[in-house]
């Protein structure tokens, strides 16, 4: 197995050869032991340049105009989250981020809204405060939201399941898009004061809890994967995305591709901020994660018991300080 982060092409797989095809799903089984790699795309770079430049905007106002685009009892679902409230399950310091979180809506009658209306909150965004940028930011979510489905039929013919094995299980799913601002780490010093205690981030270490995550820029370095119990940074080709595996994902492959570990922090010597835009795809919350039977085998035993993707996700927003009832952390 690889202990690098490689770069593979997705549109190899989907439009060339038999051989083609096959060294994408190796390259990207051998990277995935990382939980991480980089892939070629085609989402269109005004479409970027533009979400990018609106989220900027956003960010760029005051806090009570922000503060327009919360959407309380959301549990960071959706709207507008501030400074020094989500929490890494591992870390009992906030991380030194803010963050906008949207999706594309579904249908009010729809029954995954009925049955799981914490999962498909009302969409709360900044359209007040930056006209336009409704349209744009569900367009960029559907867009990344297409990508990912794309890629995971490279994992599943990686498991050795049918290439559109994902392909239900992330209809509609409550795949999150979340735009986050890291301010410069010296405006933290400012917001904690001289009695603030050391030990803050950008991003503490962590796993995400999805199947896949999206990453496709940011405008600084910062990103690092542990490969090796080693900090690594990850820095993908010009133009590439970087896709990471999350705990959902680990589960349903019975270990044998892990959650991608990874955190943000400032470089030495780095002034400035950060800016990044990912996006969680998940399944329906009424999946029923259970390793696939093409991953145990009398060698790799079943590790994992079943749980619903609801179950899951609940208690990773509690791990992670999200639920607004029941701060893990105050």
């Amino acid at each position: 197995m690889s202990d690098e982060i490689l770069d593979v092409d997705l549109l190899a797989f989907e439009q060339g050869s038999g051989a083609q095809r096959r060294a994408v799903v190796d390259g990207v089984t051998r990277s995935l032991a990382t939980g991480f790699v980089y892939t070629s795309h085609d989402v269109p770079d005004d479409l970027l340049d533009t979400a990018y430049g609106l989220l900027r905007e956003f960010f760029e106002k005051t806090p009570d105009e922000k503060q327009i685009a919360a959407a309380p009892g959301s549990n960071g679902q959706t709207g507008y989250t501030g400074l020094l409230v989500e929490t890494a399950a591992s870390s009992d310091k906030p991380d030194w981020k803010e963050m906008l979180n949207w999706a594309t809506p579904i249908a009010s009658g729809h029954p995954l809204k009925r049955n799981y209306p914490g999962s498909y909150p009302d969409q709360v965004v900044p359209e007040a405060v930056v006209p336009g940028i409704t349209e744009v930011l569900y367009r960029f979510h559907d867009t990344i939201a297409d990508l990912q489905r794309r890629f995971l039929r490279v994992i599943a013919e990686g498991i050795g399941c049918h290439e559109t094995f994902f392909d239900d299980m992330v209809k509609d799913g409550p795949t999150l898009t979340r735009a986050i601002r890291y301010p410069a780490m010296s405006e933290l010093d400012v917001a904690l004061g001289a009695d603030g205690e050391p030990g803050h981030v950008w991003a503490a270490a962590h796993a995400d809890i999805n199947l896949i995550t999206a990453l496709p820029r940011s405008t600084a370095p910062g990103l690092q994967v542990q490969v090796n119990d080693e900090w690594v940074d990850a820095i993908p080709p010009d133009d590439g995305v970087i896709i990471n595996t999350g705990l959902m994902l680990e589960r349903l492959t019975n270990g044998t591709i892990p959650s991608g570990w990874h955190r943000v922090v400032a470089a030495p010597g780095y002034e400035g901020e950060r800016y990044s835009v990912v996006q969680f795809c998940h399944p329906r919350p009424w999946t029923v994660l259970a390793p696939v039977p093409t991953c145990c085998t009398p060698e790799s035993p079943q590790r994992y018991s079943a749980i619903t993707a609801a179950d899951a996700l609940d208690e990773v927003l509690y791990e992670i300080n999200l639920v607004e009832a029941a701060r893990r952390v105050q």
